[in-house]
């Protein structure tokens, strides 16, 4: 089980980026939850196999069509134990 929290720039609010991103990672079997913050990012927890969380991941360094994702950083954080995918906030 891998857990990494992940917080994504450029113009990625307003683009269907939390709904795409949540319709991701429960075709992946991954956990967690996606959020859009008050600075303009979004912000994204994924907990699932290692494998399924990379491809998460790799897939918010671009994100759905009518995103234009110019940032991505990402932080390893030890399981919980997330239950489903939600989007908050």
């Amino acid at each position: 089980m891998r857990r990494v929290r992940v917080i994504v720039s450029g113009r990625v609010q307003g683009v269907f980026f939390r709904t795409a991103c949540a319709r991701a990672a429960q075709q992946r079997g991954v956990a967690g939850w996606i959020r859009n913050r008050d600075d303009g990012f979004v912000e994204a927890v994924f907990e699932g196999s290692p494998a399924a969380v990379d491809d998460l991941v790799a897939w918010c360094r671009s994100g759905p069509s009518g995103a234009s994702v110019t940032g991505l950083e990402s932080f390893e954080e030890s399981p919980v134990g997330e239950r489903g995918f939600r989007i908050v906030g």
